[in-house]
């Protein structure tokens, strides 16, 4: 799995994690869709994403450096 699809499965699990969690705990939870939302909106203008960052140290990469090792 490439890092761009990771981060689109990791935003979605916690858009849904968070809808969970305002209905079922509490309404301040609401804020955590929010900060995910705002995070990939920031992201896509800046490129700046902190969940690449980690993802990169775990050993993920991009469709791109994927592409180019099936090339190979």
């Amino acid at each position: 799995m490439s890092i761009e699809r990771a981060i689109m499965a990791f935003a979605g699990f916690m858009v849904l994690l968070s809808i969970i969690l305002t209905v079922w705990i509490n309404d301040n939870f609401i804020w955590l869709t929010v900060f995910v939302g705002a995070n990939l909106l920031q992201s896509a203008y800046t490129g700046f994403c902190p969940a690449a960052i980690i993802l990169r140290k775990l050993g993920f990469k991009s469709e791109a450096q994927l592409a180019t090792a099936n090339q190979k």
